[in-house]
């Protein structure tokens, strides 16, 4: 079992930064991709982005690429969303996943946070 839990999520305004945590616990997540979702009010869960277990690649939705880096530190199991440039359309619950194949799809994610709540004011 992993678990996972976010941070870092606030009410921020348009044009500002904010950077999300998710700290891994229990089996060692090193090996897994881990990856961020997010859900919007009265939308579907939607990818964002994700890295792989060694960090060498990541993957960036359209909506958020150029805006959002994906990183994480293995040493420390933490992963991290640095979010810049943030719109009102990037108000949403983010999500945390973790799974040693991961992808772009959610239902390909084994474990899952609880989510941290980005609001972002216009």
């Amino acid at each position: 079992q992993v678990q996972l839990v976010e941070s870092g999520g606030k009410l921020v305004q348009a044009g500002g930064s904010l950077r999300l945590s998710c700290a891994a616990s229990g089996r060692t997540s090193n090996n897994y991709v881990m990856g961020w979702f997010r859900r919007a009010p009265g939308k579907e869960r939607e990818f964002v982005s994700a890295i792989t277990s060694s960090g060498s690649a990541t993957y960036y939705a359209n909506s958020i690429k150029g805006r959002f880096t994906i990183s994480r530190d293995n040493a420390r199991d933490v992963v991290f969303l640095q979010m810049a440039s943030l719109k009102p359309e990037d108000t949403a619950v983010y999500y945390c996943a973790s799974d040693p194949v991961g992808g772009i799809f959610s239902d390909k994610y084994t474990y899952w946070g609880q989510g941290t709540q980005v609001t972002v004011s216009s």
